[in-house]
C-alpha cells in the first residue's frame, strides 16, 4: 500500500483540484481529506455519508455550582482568564464561578487545586469525522468545529482510518488532500507518508512557502515532487522556482497553466478531467503519470 500526500505552502494554490483529478484517474484508490481545518473536497466528489463519529480531541473544565464555595483559588490559578466571578446561584448557595468554555485551554489547574472537588473535567465535542462513499471509491473526510483546535489529532484520525479501509478493501493507493501551511495539521498529514507533491504557485508568496514546505519535508525525509500551478501568470518566477528545486531536494513534475475550467468543473461539482479536455488536462494527466511513477 502507498500513500500519496498533496500539501500546498500557502492556501489557494489549487491543491484540492489537483487531488480531486487525481481522484478521478485514479484506480484502487481511498480518499482522505485531511484539510481539517478548511474541508472543501466533498464540494467536488459529493460524498455519500455512511458513517458519522464525534471526534473528541481534548477536554474542558466546568464548575459545578452546588459544590462551589465560592473561595476563587480557581481563578487565582488559571493563566488563560478564562474563570469569572458568577455571584450567589441562588439563596442556598455561596458566590461561585463559571468557566468560559471558549477560553479554557483544558490545562486542568483549577481542576487539580479546587480543595472541593467542585469542577468537572470532561470530553468536549470538536467535531465530526466521516466514511462516505464516492464516485472514485471510499473517502474519510471531517468537519472541525468552529474555533475548535486539536486539528493535528484529527488528521491522525482520518488517516489511521482510511489506512484501515485501504486493507480492509484490498485498496493499494491512499490519494490524502493534506493542510496547507507547516503546522501541526500538516505535520499529521506527511507523517510516514511515501510521497508527499507540493502544489504551489509563481507568486513571491508562494515561492516563499515553497521554501518553508520543503524544509519541513526534507526534515522527515521524504521524497517530494513540485507542481506549479497557474504556471504561466508568472514565468520569471516559474523558472526560479524550476531552478531552486535541486538545490532544495525538490523534483519539479508539472508546470499547469492558470485555466478557469478549474473553477467552472468545481462549480459543476466535478473534477477538470470530468470536465473538459484540452492542454490544461492533458498536462493534469501527465502530472499524475509522474506520481504513480514516483510512487514505485
Amino acid at each position: 500500500m502507498k500513500e500519496i500526500v498533496v500539501i500546498s505552502g500557502k492556501g489557494g494554490t489549487g491543491k484540492t483540484s489537483i487531488v480531486a483529478a487525481f481522484a478521478a484517474l485514479a484506480k484502487n484508490a481511498v480518499l482522505a481529506d485531511c484539510d481539517v481545518d478548511a474541508a472543501d473536497l466533498h464540494l467536488v466528489l459529493e460524498p455519500k455519508v455512511k458513517q458519522t463519529t464525534d471526534f473528541s480531541g481534548g477536554k474542558k473544565a466546568s464548575i459545578i455550582a452546588e459544590k462551589c464555595i465560592g473561595c476563587g483559588k480557581c481563578q487565582d490559578m488559571c493563566r488563560f482568564d478564562a474563570i469569572h466571578f458568577n455571584g450567589p446561584a441562588n439563596n442556598l448557595i455561596a458566590n461561585t464561578f463559571t468557566i468560559d468554555p471558549i477560553a479554557c485551554e483544558g490545562c486542568k489547574v483549577c481542576v487539580e487545586f479546587c480543595p472541593v472537588d467542585a469542577i468537572e473535567f470532561s470530553n468536549c465535542i470538536n467535531g465530526q469525522w466521516f466514511i462516505s462513499d464516492t464516485r472514485f471509491g471510499p473517502m474519510v473526510h471531517a468537519k472541525l468545529g468552529i474555533a475548535e483546535e486539536n486539528s493535528g489529532k484529527l488528521v491522525s484520525l482520518i488517516r489511521k482510518e482510511a489506512k484501515k479501509i485501504a486493507e480492509e478493501n484490498n485498496k493499494d493507493l491512499i490519494i490524502v488532500d493534506g493542510s496547507p501551511g507547516i503546522g501541526c495539521p500538516v505535520i499529521a498529514s506527511i507523517t510516514g507518508a511515501d510521497l508527499v507533491l507540493v502544489v504551489t504557485e509563481p507568486t513571491l508568496s508562494g515561492k516563499h512557502d515553497l521554501d518553508r514546505v520543503s524544509k519541513l519535508t526534507a526534515n522527515f525525509g521524504i521524497d517530494t515532487l513540485v507542481c506549479v500551478n497557474k504556471a504561466d501568470i508568472n514565468l520569471q518566477i516559474t523558472g526560479q522556482i524550476s531552478e531552486d528545486a535541486p538545490q532544495r531536494r525538490l523534483k519539479l513534475v508539472g508546470e499547469i497553466p492558470y485555466d478557469e475550467a478549474f473553477t467552472k468543473a468545481q462549480i459543476m461539482k466535478a473534477t477538470l478531467v470530468e470536465y473538459t479536455g484540452g492542454d490544461t488536462t492533458e498536462r493534469v494527466k501527465a502530472l499524475w503519470r509522474e506520481v504513480v511513477y514516483a510512487l514505485g
